[in-house]
């Protein structure tokens, strides 16, 4: 039986979402590329961290020293900062990078400062800001926001709503959904599509495939997903597989404005099928 390059991130991420160990799982995804990682010692290195933010009052009752603790130990002692020189370097998608060369995107500097806060008991939660990773902390209805790409600057909704306004030239108006909670599996799943969007911007088909197929054990209902990796499969001139994801697409979305577009693509493979002896 060949290895399951997969097993990993599936037994990480096939559960209940209060039951997803998010680090390991955020691990998990640079499995692909890193197949021999020591997904332990750097579970050992977000446990280190923790030990030093609560040694500096990270463990506080405050939510505000313990955010000032974490703050320190991340940003000022390890150095940790946002990559905004190289965004679309892949290393900034992979926790163990991120972890190694302390750098990273708002989604990993977020997902390393989500666990360095478990650790130490502070409740965080991830935010799924528009372009921008977030995390916050909310009790008795207050909401405070965090940005760990910028060294875990506390912001307001005013000046979240500048950002927005920054980071899509006031295309977009400021909704309170995006400041909505984002699960676990949203977590991932966004991890999953920068590096997604990463590789099809390079034209890494390869490596896009790995992130289709992790993208879909974690949402194997997730109709779209399921008709981009057949449209890489196509690509990649895999006829047959294309052809299961394009009738799986069709039954997962029948009704999809560009249901007709894929039914053609499919009676194009068929064709193709009798061509080939």
């Amino acid at each position: 039986m060949s290895h399951d390059p997969y097993r990993e991130f599936r037994q990480a991420v096939d559960r209940p979402e209060d039951k997803i160990d998010l680090g390991r799982a955020a691990l998990t995804i640079a499995l692909s590329n890193y197949p021999n990682l020591d997904i332990a010692q750097y579970l050992g290195r977000i446990d280190q961290l923790a030990v030093e933010a609560a040694s500096h009052g990270g463990a506080e009752a405050d939510v505000y020293r313990a955010v000032a603790a974490l703050n320190y130990v991340l940003f000022s002692q390890h150095g940790y900062r946002g990559n905004a020189g190289d965004y679309y370097d892949p290393r900034n998608s992979f926790l163990n990078e991120v972890i190694e060369r302390k750098v990273g995107i708002p989604i990993t500097l977020s997902v390393l400062y989500l666990e360095v806060a478990q650790r130490v008991g502070l409740a965080l939660e991830g935010v799924n800001f528009p372009g921008h990773f977030l995390v916050k902390h909310e009790s008795d209805g207050v909401e405070i926001f965090i940005d760990p790409f910028h060294a875990g600057e506390l912001k307001t909704r005013e000046d979240l709503s500048a950002m927005l306004d920054r980071l899509n030239g006031a295309k977009v108006t400021f909704r309170p959904e995006f400041l909505a909670t984002a699960g676990k599996k949203q977590i991932l799943k966004r991890m999953l599509g920068n590096l997604k969007a990463i590789y099809l911007r390079e034209g890494d088909f390869g490596q896009a495939l790995s992130v289709f197929d992790r993208s879909i054990i974690l949402d194997p209902v997730a109709a779209e997903e399921v008709r981009d990796r057949g449209l890489v499969y196509l690509e990649l001139e895999s006829f047959t597989q294309a052809r299961e994801d394009f009738e799986t697409y069709l039954k997962l979305a029948p009704d999809a404005r560009d249901a007709a577009a894929i039914r053609e693509q499919l009676a194009r493979l068929a064709k193709r099928g009798t061509l080939v002896h």
